[in-house]
C-alpha cells in the first residue's frame, strides 16, 4: 500500500502567492524563463531556471546555476517570500480548465515506494534529466517542484475533500495568465489528516506517476543516496520522501500529443495517401478542421486539406495494452514502414505538438513549409496509462498529455 505522509509546507503569503508561482520547469526555455520572471522578483523561476539570474550564456548545468539557485532560495525564505508551516499538514490543491474542476492532495511520497514499484511509472527517462534535478534537490535539500500523480480514486478521500472545499475559504485562489485557475487550501484539522494518511495506507495499493518522472527519479535516488551517507539513517527522515500531486483517476483528462513531420520519404502526395489505404480508410474532408472523434481514428492535414483516417481491423490489438494505443498504429502502420521514421526520440525529421496548441497549430506548422504533414490523434485515456503501468510494459514517447501543469511554489518540501 501506498504511504504519503504529511509535511511542513514552506509557503508563500497570499499576497505574492501570484507572482511567485510559475510553470514547471521543463516547459520552456531559458529565454522564455527570463520573460516570464521580468518584473517579478519572487518568482520562483529564480530558483527553478536560476540561469536567468547568471551571466548570459552560462551553462545551465554549471556550479554557478546551482549555486545561484541555492542563494535565491535562501534569499526567499530571508525575505519572508516562503514560511514554513509549523505542522506537518497535507494540502488541497485543485485546478480549473475550460470550466473543470480536478482536486488533487498533495503529500510526500516515501522514495521506498518508487524502488520497490508501489509507484508505478510508464515513460522512460533520461540520465541527464534526471542527474539535472537531482543535483537542484541535493543542492537546495528540498524538493521545489511538485510531481504529478494519480491513484485509483477511494470515495473516502474525496469525501474528506470534499467537506473542506465546500466549507473553507482557499488559502490561495487566482487565475494564472494562461486561464487556468489554481485553489489551495492547507488541511488544518488533525483528525482529517490521520485520516488522510490512514485511507491512502489502506485503501491505495499503487500510485501512477502522471507527469514528472524525471523529478521523481531524481527524488528517489536522492533519498537513496542521503541514506547511504547517514549511519544513523531510520528511514524515517523527511529525505526519505518527496513531493507529489495525488489526483484520483477519474477527475483527470489526457489530452491529444500530434505529429508533424518534414517530408513523405520520397513518396508524391498521391502516392503517399494511395499507401495509406492499404491500413486505412482514406475519406478527404477538405478545407474544414476534422478532429478524430474516437480510438484508432486519426485526422491528417496535407496539401491544405484535412483527411479522415480509420485504422482497418488487424491494425490494432485492443486486447494488448500496447497495441491499443493510437501512437502505436500510427507508429507502426505509418511512420516507421512509410515515413522511415523508426526511433521518435532521436529522429530529427518528426516533431510533437500538445493538443492544448490546438490543430490549427498542425496546420500553421504545414502550410509555413517547415512541415509536410500532420497527423492528430485521438488522446490516451488514464485507463490505458494505468493497464500499462500495471502490466510493467513503457508507453511509446510522447504519448500523453497533461493539462493544466502544475503550478510550482505554492508549496515547498524541504529535506531537513
Amino acid at each position: 500500500m501506498a504511504i504519503i505522509k504529511p509535511f511542513k509546507g514552506l509557503r508563500p503569503p497570499k499576497n505574492i502567492v501570484e507572482n511567485l508561482a510559475c510553470l514547471p520547469y521543463d516547459v520552456m526555455n531559458s529565454e522564455e524563463a527570463a520573460q516570464m520572471a521580468e518584473g517579478k522578483p519572487e518568482s520562483l523561476l529564480h530558483i527553478t531556471r536560476a540561469e536567468i539570474d547568471c551571466p548570459p550564456k552560462t551553462d545551465i548545468h554549471s556550479e554557478i546555476v546551482y549555486n545561484k539557485a541555492v542563494e535565491n532560495f535562501e534569499k526567499f525564505q530571508k525575505n519572508g517570500w516562503l514560511v514554513q508551516d509549523e505542522e506537518p499538514k497535507y494540502y488541497i490543491y485543485a485546478q480549473t480548465m475550460n470550466g473543470r474542476t480536478q482536486y488533487g492532495i498533495v503529500g510526500a511520497a516515501a522514495c521506498a515506494d518508487y524502488n520497490n514499484g508501489i509507484i508505478k511509472k510508464h515513460e522512460l527517462t533520461r540520465p541527464e534529466k534526471e542527474e539535472d534535478r537531482m543535483i537542484l534537490t541535493r543542492y537546495t535539500n528540498a524538493n521545489i517542484e511538485p510531481v504529478f500523480f494519480s491513484y485509483k480514486a477511494v470515495a473516502e478521500i474525496d469525501d474528506i475533500v470534499e467537506s473542506i472545499v465546500n466549507n473553507e475559504d482557499p488559502e490561495y485562489d487566482f487565475i494564472a495568465e494562461d486561464g487556468f485557475g489554481h485553489h489551495f487550501w492547507p488541511v488544518n484539522n488533525a483528525e482529517k489528516n490521520r485520516k488522510i494518511e490512514e485511507l491512502f495506507a489502506t485503501k491505495v495499493p499503487f500510485t501512477y506517476v502522471a507527469d514528472g518522472h524525471h523529478r521523481t527519479a531524481a527524488a528517489a535516488r536522492i533519498g537513496l543516496e542521503k541514506q547511504n551517507k547517514n549511519p544513523n539513517h531510520t528511514g524515517e527522515e523527511e529525505y526519505n520522501y518527496f513531493m507529489a500531486v495525488h489526483f484520483p483517476d477519474n477527475q483527470l483528462m489526457i489530452i491529444d500529443y500530434n505529429r508533424v513531420v518534414k517530408d513523405l520519404n520520397g513518396y508524391s502526395t498521391k502516392e503517399f495517401i494511395e499507401k495509406l489505404k492499404e491500413s486505412f480508410v482514406v475519406e478527404l474532408i477538405g478545407k474544414e478542421t476534422y478532429k478524430p472523434s474516437k480510438l484508432h481514428e486519426f485526422s491528417m492535414y496535407i496539401e491544405d486539406n484535412w483527411y479522415k483516417l480509420t485504422a482497418k481491423p488487424g491494425t490494432f490489438a485492443d486486447n494488448d495494452p500496447i497495441g491499443v494505443l493510437d501512437v502505436t498504429v500510427l507508429s507502426k502502420q505509418i511512420l516507421d514502414p512509410l515515413l522511415d521514421i523508426k526511433d521518435l526520440r532521436t529522429s530529427k525529421r518528426i516533431d510533437f505538438v500538445g493538443g492544448i496548441r490546438g490543430l490549427n497549430e498542425l496546420k500553421k506548422r504545414v502550410d509555413q513549409g517547415s512541415m509536410k504533414v500532420a497527423f492528430a490523434l485521438y488522446p490516451a485515456s488514464l485507463k490505458q496509462l494505468i493497464d500499462i503501468a500495471d502490466s510493467g510494459n513503457i508507453m511509446p514517447p510522447k504519448t500523453t498529455w497533461f493539462e493544466p501543469k502544475l503550478r510550482s511554489g505554492l508549496v515547498i518540501h524541504s529535506l531537513d
